[in-house]
């Protein structure tokens, strides 16, 4: 049932208790509680005890994005990087990366939120008048503000400043104003501070009770958001907001640089995560395994998801009591990495192949994975196929996220790994970005304790302000270059392009697969003469060649993606509000632009 934000009189409480499901117990059809209609159940008549607050926050982990997840009511894949500068998939087609955006007519990522926001809202007026001992529900009330906050930075970056509500709005109530994005931003991490200071630390948390929030994930979150939206206004200042947006009194991106890189390194020092490293009994793949891992079948190693203490913050999936319930493997698989992608890999002495004499080229299949990052061939999925356009994905398979032995481990639509929502390398990331964005440099010591701790499971030498300076690199590119490539496919790369103010340069190229060659850079699809060979049909693509930069200089690529078909542009750095809203609430003004 979609609802929109002025429309939520008669909502229904539907609490999916995952405490047995997704939080560890084997109880699960009894933790199933379909409640009556709030207007028949009073909020007062349900929250009498500790336990009725603990049903009802656990309903609010079904808001996570997950494989079938209610993320906006969009498809889990559409969250991904597909149809980005990284990656594409023909099956999908994808308005923000062709700047194909209009007004829709109703839009769930904008009404979903704002019905999560006022479930968290009911739970934290009810806690406001418990008269029971408020330790009791201390940590319900911490995931409540945690969620709300969650659903505000969705709507954040998505519309930019939108309504904040923070209390159950009644029909007087209807027709709030936007605010700005600076004013969300506000109470976002004013949120997250009630957050943190009334969740548990991972280490109090049960066993039985794993995939609960910590207070580390909200400090996590937390500083997810101080990187956004200082970048965002470093890079963007106000251009794409609603006309009116008010800036604060002072500049406030160096506070958020440093308490971003500070709540970073409390995570990093205190969390008690390590990253999953199983390499030596995993062929150098822990970055292939990590993303499947399920049971002991799931892997070589007959390793578990109890090994795994690198996600955060996740949504539980369970192969008996939660199945994943989407075609996960065979989509992976269609979902190609592109040239720009294959090529940011870094070969294992830490240069970009443009500059590594390790680099072996394209001339033969496989020989661009030679002396490269393990995650090449974790996410790239080994020696690249040309298949036809019209029966699958062109070029290069993406295996991120496939199970391991698909179609007799598991099968379509059985996979049930983990969806990883924070994890700990993506906290090393923020802090080395963080740090160097507020310092304008870096230590080769927080380095090593940051993004070459990635490095190292990668296979990859050391980011080094001497490999830099000597090679001719720029310290902040190879930053955001070890961002992209880990974490790849995990749903940051547009947010990560448009808070940099780059999207409309990345964007509006070509998306191109393999090095196709010609008659001076033979390939297994070209010969010395420049003629096809038997392995390649370029009618299969029809979009053609392109001549494109490549690491061993502009060659010719197959093109999976025209460019004829991207006009990306400022206005499209934001989705615009849905019609719907504003004909019922005329105080709602337009992103500009649509």
């Amino acid at each position: 049932m979609t609802m929109l934000i002025f429309n939520h009189m008669k909502k229904y409480i539907y609490i999916i208790l995952l405490g047995g499901l997704a939080l560890g117990s084997a109880s699960c059809k009894k933790d199933f509680i379909d409640l009556k209609p709030q207007d028949q159940l009073t909020d007062a008549a349900y929250f009498k005890q500790p336990s009725d607050f603990r049903a009802y926050a656990t309903g609010f982990y079904g808001q996570l994005m997950g494989w079938a997840s209610p993320y906006g009511g969009n498809d889990v894949f559409n969250h991904m990087d597909v149809s980005s500068d990284l990656s594409t998939y023909y099956a999908f087609s994808s308005d923000v990366g062709r700047g194909t955006i209009v007004v829709p007519a109703t839009d769930p990522a904008y009404s979903n939120a704002y019905s999560w926001i006022r479930s968290q809202n009911i739970l934290l007026k009810q806690a406001a008048v418990y008269s029971g001992n408020a330790a009791d529900i201390k940590q319900y009330v911490g995931e409540a503000y945690f969620f709300r906050a969650n659903a505000h930075y969705s709507l954040l970056k998505r519309f930019g400043g939108v309504p904040i509500v923070t209390t159950v709005l009644d029909v007087n109530d209807l027709t709030p104003a936007r605010n700005s994005r600076y004013e969300v931003v506000t109470q976002i991490l004013s949120d997250l501070d009630n957050a943190i200071a009334d969740l548990p630390i991972e280490q109090a948390i049960s066993s039985a009770d794993k995939g609960r929030i910590s207070k580390w994930a909200a400090e996590s979150l937390k500083a997810e958001v101080e990187l956004y939206e200082a970048t965002w206004r470093k890079y963007n200042g106000a251009v794409t907001d609603f006309a009116g947006s008010g800036k604060p009194s002072s500049d406030q991106t160096a506070q958020f640089f440093s308490e971003a890189a500070s709540l970073a390194k409390d995570v990093m020092d205190n969390g008690g995560y390590t990253l999953w490293n199983y390499n030596t009994s995993l062929s150098n793949q822990s970055s292939f395994y990590l993303f499947n891992l399920e049971d002991a079948g799931s892997n070589p190693a007959g390793l578990t998801k109890a090994s795994n203490n690198e996600f955060i913050l996740y949504s539980v999936y369970d192969y008996v009591l939660k199945q994943g319930g989407v075609n996960l493997s065979f989509t992976s698989y269609m979902m190609t990495p592109s040239r720009k992608m294959m090529d940011m890999y870094l070969c294992t002495d830490g240069l970009p192949a443009s500059k590594s004499p390790l680099f072996q080229g394209y001339h033969n299949p496989g020989d661009e994975y030679k002396n490269r990052d393990f995650r090449m061939t974790s996410y790239a999925g080994g020696i690249p196929t040309t298949v036809d356009l019209t029966k699958g994905g062109p070029g290069y398979a993406n295996v991120k996220f496939a199970s391991y032995n698909y179609g007799s481990y598991r099968n379509a639509n059985q996979e049930s790994p983990n969806f990883p929502i924070i994890r700990l390398a993506e906290v090393y990331l923020i802090y080395a970005e963080a740090l160097y964005e507020k310092n304008g440099s870096i230590t080769d010591a927080q380095l090593d304790e940051s993004i070459n701790k990635i490095r190292d499971r990668a296979g990859v030498a050391h980011l080094t302000n001497g490999l830099v300076s000597t090679n001719g690199l720029n310290m902040l590119d190879e930053i955001r270059r070890e961002r992209t490539v880990e974490l790849f496919h995990e749903g940051f790369r547009y947010d990560d392009l448009k808070r940099w103010g780059i999207a409309e340069t990345a964007l509006n190229g070509s998306t191109c697969g393999e090095v196709v060659g010609d008659a001076s850079y033979t390939t297994a699809f070209r010969n010395s003469a420049g003629a096809n060979t038997s392995f390649y049909a370029p009618s299969s693509y029809v979009w053609g060649e392109e001549a494109v930069s490549t690491a061993a200089g502009t060659l010719k690529c197959v093109v999976i993606d025209s460019k004829s078909n991207h006009n990306f542009s400022k206005k499209n750095y934001l989705w615009p509000i849905p019609q719907v809203e504003i004909n019922l609430n005329s105080k709602l003004r337009q992103n500009p632009g649509y």
